[in-house]
């Protein structure tokens, strides 16, 4: 009988006819697609792990904090409120209605929260006369008619006709660069601006506000200013003009200066008074402190979240996870997880900034920060917190 062999190509076989086959029978070689027909594999005949291994998995964590950053930036520089949204909470501290239960800290006007603060009052101006009881002197400067002293007796400013002093006519039209005058208080100041009286609005010059502790070493406190001309103001009865030059200072300080720093002397005018305006408080120097967030609602249940940070080292170097550590709680604080903190590239100039991804937390909706402050000292370590993205 003869033998016809038949092409396995030519053999047509229907479903019934195809056997079940293992997988594992199916080893090397490929499949060539133009023989499959129609129809789909059932998802239950191949398995997940035999996909995922052909895919390149994607980790949004990078896109997570680059969105919170974004957040941050755009929060800092509209000084807005804290806010959230679906899957973020955002607080730049531009007031304190997003955070809670302070202890040893304190949220500074100047948007942060930090362990070491200060605590200073409303600056008022000092009435009184002070002449016997501020040391005043000058260095370069002559009087044709009155006394230094007379500078400090308070009465002008109340509209009386008492005088202060003139320049001396010999220093008219000269330069008032390098003079100056002293005053020496009994005990020691926080002086955050003056209050300059003369008798009419004629200009004297460029000068600054300089203060010291021991009378030889000096620092800036104000800017340039020129004494006199359109920055007196004529708010008394008679010709009684007064100058208000303020700036920021929390250092006590027992020597004020003023001194020349360009222009001339017009020696025609009554300098009728100088008063001080300075405020009293004191550092509260707490080494360790803490603070949190209100409660956020979640849209759903949580298990997971992750935080960026921004953050100033005022004094020395804070180290993460030791001297600034961050929780999260997604149980309204009942369970906090502790983060473990990593660095990121400087959120601003002197501002830096960190995250944590991904920190399983036990399960809920009512979401929370906390952090804590430890080994804070006035001076060598001060951290200072700028501001917080939650993400969820």
């Amino acid at each position: 009988m003869a033998i016809i062999k038949v092409a396995n190509r030519a053999i047509d076989l229907d479903a019934a006819e195809i056997p079940n086959i293992d997988a594992s029978k199916i080893t090397t070689g490929n499949f060539d697609a133009s023989r499959i027909g129609s129809g789909t594999f059932a998802d239950a005949r191949i398995a997940a792990s035999n996909v995922s291994q052909h895919a390149t998995s994607f980790d949004d964590n990078d896109l997570v904090n680059d969105l919170s950053t974004l957040a941050l930036r755009q929060s800092s520089n509209e000084n807005r409120a804290a806010y959230n949204t679906n899957s973020m909470y955002v607080d730049v501290l531009q007031d304190a209605t997003g955070i809670t239960n302070l202890t040893n800290s304190a949220r500074n006007d100047n948007e942060y929260v930090s362990s070491v603060y200060e605590n200073f009052g409303t600056p008022s101006i000092e009435t009184g006369g002070f002449e016997s009881t501020y040391t005043i002197t000058s260095s370069g400067i002559s009087l044709t008619d009155g006394s230094l002293s007379n500078w400090l007796n308070d009465s002008y400013a109340s509209g009386s006709a008492s005088t202060g002093f003139y320049w001396s006519s010999g220093l008219n039209g000269t330069s008032v660069s390098g003079n100056s005058i002293t005053i020496q208080f009994p005990s020691s100041k926080i002086v955050v601006g003056v209050r300059i009286w003369q008798d009419n609005s004629d200009t004297n010059g460029v000068w600054k506000i300089q203060g010291s502790t021991d009378g030889s070493n000096f620092t800036d406190l104000s800017s340039n200013f020129t004494w006199g001309g359109s920055a007196q103001q004529n708010t008394t009865s008679g010709s009684a003009r007064d100058q208000d030059v303020t700036w920021n200072n929390n250092t006590a300080y027992t020597y004020i200066r003023v001194i020349g720093v360009s222009g001339n002397f017009n020696w025609g005018i009554w300098q009728t008074e100088i008063q001080f305006k300075t405020k009293t408080g004191s550092i509260s120097n707490n080494a360790t402190g803490s603070f949190e967030s209100n409660a956020i609602t979640a849209p759903s249940s949580i298990s997971s979240m992750g935080a960026v940070i921004t953050y100033q080292d005022n004094a020395g170097t804070n180290t993460l996870n030791t001297d600034i550590i961050l929780k999260l709680s997604a149980d309204n604080g009942s369970n906090y997880s502790t983060a473990t903190l990593t660095a990121l590239p400087d959120f601003a100039t002197g501002i830096k900034m960190a995250k944590v991804n991904d920190l399983s937390v036990t399960a809920g909706t009512q979401l929370k920060y906390k952090i804590e402050f430890a080994n804070q000292a006035s001076g060598s370590k001060e951290a200072r917190i700028r501001g917080v993205s939650l993400q969820y």
